[in-house]
C-alpha cells in the first residue's frame, strides 16, 4: 500500500514523463527485491540498478531493430 502511494505521488509530482514511470518502476522492483533471499536479492539489484539513460539507449537501439 506505501509503494502504491509513493508511486501516485511520484506520478503527481513529476508527471508522466518516461524517466518518472521509470523510475517508480525501479522502486517498486527494489521493494520486491527485498523480500528475497540473500543470492536472490543481489542479483535482482543488480538488473534494476540500471540507469534511466543507460535503459533509454537500449531501448531506442532495441526499436530500431
Amino acid at each position: 500500500m506505501r509503494t502504491l502511494l509513493v508511486s501516485l505521488m511520484v506520478l503527481t509530482v513529476f508527471g508522466c514523463s518516461n524517466r518518472a514511470i521509470y523510475e517508480n518502476a525501479q522502486i517498486n522492483q527494489r521493494d520486491r527485491c527485498l523480500k528475497l533471499p540473500p543470492g536472490q536479492y543481489d542479483e535482482c539489484m543488480e538488473k534494476v540498478n540500471k540507469s534511466y539513460d543507460d535503459y533509454e539507449k537500449e531501448r531506442q537501439e532495441a526499436l530500431k531493430h
